[in-house]
């Protein structure tokens, strides 16, 4: 007999996959929450996300993710809303979305060879009551040794100046990844094990 595929109507709901408004537009988180059949509409938040003087990076993170999350849900008669933002951090230096290549290939050279820390801050934010909670997720990531023509190759590509640290684990730059410690999907942009606690969370308390 023939296999039928389930549709996503047949699929009993999953205790935590509330329905979210994502407050970015990111097609990284977007293409993880689909992945997980979590169901979830988009509503991008316009903030500032100038790092603050002295602002460490898991404060920064954390305070973005609560700050978009914040701004969609003021916006929003009800709906739970995702906050979220991710930071690379290399020997004590905070690596956000390169300017412009030339930043890019800065980036792409002071990672090669070392490990390095993925940090993204998550936030939920219930519209209703404006009750809200936020977590933290680390991955250390270690880039292998690149030359000069390989830094060129992986600029030329195009693949860089909209993501942090300037690479994108599920794309080019796999090819120089040696070891990863943690939660890969927090290197492509959403702890989404780390979003499903948060959210049960949510749904446990009255």
């Amino acid at each position: 007999m023939e296999n039928e595929r389930v549709s996503q109507a047949d699929v009993p709901r999953l205790k935590g996959l509330t329905p979210l408004v994502l407050a970015s537009s990111s097609p990284r988180r977007k293409e993880i929450l689909t992945a997980v059949g979590w169901p979830f509409e988009t509503h991008p938040a316009g903030v500032d996300e100038t790092r603050l003087a002295g602002e460490g990076p898991e404060d920064f993170v954390t305070r973005l993710a609560r700050a978009k999350a914040e701004a969609v849900a003021r916006t929003r008669l009800f709906g739970l809303v995702l906050g979220a933002d991710t930071t690379v951090l290399v020997d004590g230096e905070i690596l956000e979305k390169p300017r412009d290549e030339g930043d890019a290939r800065r980036m792409l050279r002071t990672l090669g060879g070392r490990w390095h820390e993925v940090l993204t801050g998550v936030a939920l934010v219930r519209a209703e009551t404006g009750r809200s909670v936020v977590g933290l997720e680390r991955t250390r990531v270690r880039f292998a040794e690149t030359s000069e023509e390989e830094v060129e190759w992986h600029v030329q590509t195009g693949d860089v100046l909209d993501k942090a640290g300037a690479y994108a684990i599920q794309g080019r730059a796999a090819l120089f990844i040696e070891a990863i410690d943690g939660d890969y999907w927090n290197v492509v942009g959403l702890p989404v094990r780390l979003v499903y606690e948060l959210a049960r969370g949510f749904e446990a308390e009255p």
